[in-house]
């Protein structure tokens, strides 16, 4: 948890710097992407249970929730008009796009386990078959 956190503030101290060194918002589109990822990595391992205490999930993500308002302050006072809803409508967005990758991506795995399994049943199968072959042929003494 402590290390999607650092990874949360060294991203919006970039932005910041970007902003503070009169940079257009865009040049820090890299540090952007950055802060969300963790924030998202964040929150998934919050969710978790047995990611640590409570207190710290909740005081990590109350930090990542005032970056991102300040995140806010940043584009709606220093970025084109509409940036901040823009970017609410594209992150939206992408959270449906990931979440339909991670499905699919849930049933491709579900997909070759189950192959896997039958391919091993029917390997073990042509192996019962063939012992079964080689034993009454070796019985007639014809093996």
């Amino acid at each position: 948890m402590l290390a999607e956190l650092a990874a949360a503030n060294a991203a919006f101290a970039v932005i910041k710097q970007a902003i503070t060194n009169g940079k257009e918002i865009a040049s820090a589109g890299t540090a952007i992407a950055q802060f969300v990822g963790a924030k998202e990595k964040l929150e998934k391992k919050a969710d978790k249970n047995g990611s640590g205490s409570t207190l710290e999930a909740f005081l990590a993500l109350e930090k990542i929730r005032e970056q991102e308002t300040a995140l806010k302050e940043i584009m709606i006072y220093a970025g084109r008009p509409g940036l901040w809803s823009d970017w609410q409508k594209f992150q939206a967005k992408e959270r449906v796009r990931r979440r339909e990758a991670e499905i699919a991506a849930a049933k491709r795995r579900k997909r070759i386990v189950e192959g896997t399994i039958i391919a091993a049943f029917v390997a073990c199968c042509i192996a019962i078959l063939g012992s079964l072959i080689a034993l009454i042929l070796h019985a007639q003494g014809r093996l």
